[in-house]
């Protein structure tokens, strides 16, 4: 039976940062000024990325609703740490609020695994049927037992492969590549499945990993490789949407449980409006990135997804004999209609 672990040991410099944070954050979510409830969020994108700003209109309608009453303040950039310490800061209760990946929360709820397998959803159309669905719900709430609780998707798009010296236009091609993944077993089996070596490494530090040489390139969405700059390193991007990992907007249970029934309302509601926001941004992002990646001189290509298909496609089959209850999650998803 495959084992989870939710909390690793504290080494010295763990231990520090933790400390710190706690004293930091004591208060995650505290009466301000004239008896305002503040929830702090915390996450690791730029503010020019779109999800920032769903998340930055997402603030501005809590404030709204609330008549005041009820603020979100907002740090960037990883000004909290990387996205995992930001999870267990919640987890702890040291901070209310952040986005994370769904292939970083599968560490910490493993139900969540599914949204992180290649070639999982149709098109677009079937992705949002999901997450909208029933199923979206149900994987909302799973980590809610981890002391987090999923609040609305954003948009995160098609993930593909960026590299520095050629482009990836077949899994032959990743032969022998360290390509730069999240700290996510699927992600890692993903690309080992295509014939690259996974490499985890905290999206702050990627530029540096590319430059310095520690990785040959990474996967991700257009916007992120164009608002991370990465495309001043990794001059080649090639389009093979191997995943649509969505973003998790997660607020501690910590924080939940301390909100009235007006406050989870208001809180909830403007996280839902917020995601409605952030789908319509995201698609004009994606096509204004591909513009500025071609006028940077970054070659993108659209391979043939046959052969990805076909090498990752043995992952579906250790779920069926391995994982009998996420695969049928896994078949619930792939025959909604």
């Amino acid at each position: 039976m495959k084992k989870y672990f939710f909390f690793k040991p504290l080494n010295q410099q763990t231990g520090i940062f933790y400390f710190l944070m706690v004293l930091l954050f004591f208060s995650f979510s505290c009466n301000g000024p004239g008896g305002v409830r503040v929830i702090k969020l915390g996450h690791g994108l730029g503010v020019k990325h779109p999800v920032h700003e769903a998340m930055e209109m997402m603030a501005s309608l809590v404030e709204e609703k609330s008549k005041g009453q009820m603020q979100v303040k907002i740090y960037p950039n990883q000004q909290l740490g990387t996205e995992r310490e930001l999870v267990e800061l919640l987890q702890i209760g040291s901070l209310g609020m952040t986005k994370v990946s769904s292939a970083t929360l599968e560490s910490f709820a493993p139900m969540v695994q599914v949204l992180s397998l290649p070639y999982l959803f149709r098109d677009d159309a079937h992705r949002e049927r999901v997450l909208k669905g029933e199923i979206g719900k149900q994987l909302l709430l799973a980590s809610e037992k981890y002391w987090l609780r999923g609040l609305c998707y954003y948009d995160a798009g098609k993930r593909s492969f960026y590299t520095k010296n050629k482009p990836v236009d077949s899994p032959e091609d990743l032969r022998g590549l360290k390509i730069r993944v999240m700290e996510s077993n699927t992600a890692m089996n993903m690309v080992k499945g295509f014939g690259g070596s996974p490499t985890p490494v905290a999206y702050g530090e990627l530029y540096t990993a590319l430059q310095q040489g520690i990785v040959d390139g990474a996967e991700n969405n257009p916007p992120s490789l164009f608002t991370s700059r990465h495309y001043e390193v990794c001059k080649y991007y090639s389009i093979n949407e191997h995943t649509a990992v969505p973003d998790v907007l997660i607020v501690s249970t910590k924080v939940w449980n301390t909100l009235d029934e007006k406050e989870k309302q208001w809180l909830q509601e403007a996280a839902d409006e917020s995601a409605v926001f952030q789908y319509k941004l995201w698609e004009a992002s994606v096509e204004e990135s591909l513009r500025e990646l071609q006028k940077a001189g970054v070659t993108i290509t659209y391979p043939d997804q046959s052969g990805f298909r076909e090498s990752v496609e043995s992952m579906y089959e250790s779920y069926r004999i391995n994982q009998p209850e996420l695969y049928t999650i896994i078949e619930k998803i792939r025959n909604t209609e």
